[in-house]
């Protein structure tokens, strides 16, 4: 079963989006902000992180460019969840790493497209 990991601070976005996406049988890890994110991600290595960008104590750009800077890390794409819909907010989400950027609130369609993307084996990662 596919494992990913969704960072996220908000109780009730953490918890409705991690229902849908056990509803399409992904299995779900999660964490309340950028160290837990990291610590999860360390010690249960998901297939794929959905990191919220905006959250107290580590947001998630800083926790994106400390998981990409492990080498076992490294490869594990992160795609940026954020209400940040400014210019500039995708290239700055891109520069830390992230490999996908997604609006919220969370579109599911689009965003079940983006993870299976991100993890088909075919397919080279685009950063979208």
């Amino acid at each position: 079963m596919i494992r990913l990991l969704l960072v996220e601070d908000h109780e009730m976005n953490r918890d409705m989006l991690s229902r849908r996406l056990k509803r399409h049988g992904y299995e779900m890890l999660v964490a309340a902000d950028g160290i837990e994110g990291i610590a999860a991600a360390q010690s249960a290595r998901p297939d794929l992180i959905l990191m919220d960008m905006s959250m107290p104590r580590m947001d998630g750009w800083t926790a994106t460019q400390i998981l990409k800077s492990d080498p076992i890390m490294r490869t594990t794409p992160v795609v940026a969840l954020t209400a940040h819909a400014m210019p500039g907010d995708r290239e700055r989400a891109l520069e830390a790493g992230c490999d996908a950027f997604e609006t919220k609130p969370v579109d599911l369609a689009r965003l079940l497209k983006t993870i299976s993307r991100l993890l088909s084996k075919e397919n080279p990662i685009p950063c979208s």
